[in-house]
């Protein structure tokens, strides 16, 4: 519990550097939007890549994961029904909502949470593999259409929406990664030695830019409705959880350590890519801020009950 903790810990330090840059106005909101584009279109393509590319994308294929799919499509439904049919929100704005609902910190937070946790940091694998080459294209793909849609153009149409995710750096690094994984070729020294470097930028420009936004961006719930806000963290925090489980119980028969695993990694807080997803296309900045925030205040009381329950 220790590693949780100081993964914790280290993600908080480095949102309050980028707080206390606004905040003694070394750097202003454009700095937290250079920031999110630098990760989206460069720093994240190339940590998604490297991930990719070194892992057997082959284990995702497991009760573990069908538990997990159906964890995530039971919020996301419920969401989406919500979002479009009570609020009328747009397709953007309720794809970033549907992100904050199910969408799991799992790389530098899953990472530490499965490595001491649970044991081994394997665990973690078949949500970063669904949610980088599943959820994060197909989101992609939505908010594309969306923002093609907002530019006064109509949308660019479902066969275009289909096939312009090539030309998404973050969709393209994904398929070179899958290819390099199903092929095992490895990464040449002289193109994978620069791409670490660059996979190192993900995170902290994430998290800057987060803290930063913290800073300046309007009070919480600023944004809209507080009760939107606690839809999506009870769905991330509690359903996604509890039907991962019941679903790796009852229907699946994983039990023991595995079904604490399928737990464990469900509950986690929702990761810091949506943020920057939703700064790039300009749709629900404020509710992916604010409920990352209160998800990663309120996952580690979640998970001490999982424990006590399941532990």
């Amino acid at each position: 519990m220790i590693g949780v903790l100081q993964g914790f810990a280290t993600l908080a330090a480095v949102i309050g550097v980028g707080f206390f840059l606004a905040h003694r106005r070394i750097v202003d909101a454009d700095a937290s939007k250079v920031l999110s584009t630098i990760a989206f279109n460069v720093a994240s393509p190339a940590l998604a890549l490297t991930l990719i590319a070194r892992t057997d994308v082959t284990q995702v294929l497991s009760r573990q994961l069908l538990a997990i799919v159906v964890g995530v499509l039971v919020p996301v439904a419920v969401y989406v029904a919500v979002a479009r049919l009570v609020w009328q929100r747009g397709l953007g704005d309720t794809v970033i909502g549907a992100f904050a609902a199910a969408y799991v910190n799992g790389g530098n937070l899953g990472i530490p949470v499965a490595a001491y946790v649970l044991g081994n940091a394997t665990y973690v694998v078949p949500t970063l593999l669904l949610q980088l080459v599943v959820l994060t294209p197909f989101g992609l793909m939505l908010l594309d259409h969306d923002a093609a849609r907002r530019r006064g153009t109509g949308g660019i149409g479902w066969r275009r929406a289909l096939v312009r995710p090539l030309t998404n750096p973050l969709t393209v690094a994904m398929i070179i990664g899958v290819v390099l994984s199903l092929t095992g070729t490895p990464v040449p020294a002289v193109v994978g030695a620069p791409l670490e470097v660059l996979a190192a930028m993900a995170v902290p420009s994430m998290l800057l830019s987060y803290g930063v936004a913290l800073r300046l961006g309007g009070g919480f719930g600023s944004g809209g409705s507080r009760a939107e806000i606690a839809l999506c963290s009870a769905l991330q925090l509690v359903v996604q959880p509890l039907v991962a489980t019941l679903t790796a119980a009852y229907l699946l028969g994983l039990e023991g350590h595995a079904l604490f695993a399928v737990a464990i990694v469900s509950a986690l807080p929702t990761a810091q890519n949506v943020f920057t997803h939703a700064t790039r296309y300009g749709r629900g900045q404020l509710l992916a801020r604010d409920t990352i925030l209160v998800t990663t205040a309120l996952c580690l009381p979640v998970m001490l009950v999982i424990a006590a329950v399941l532990g």
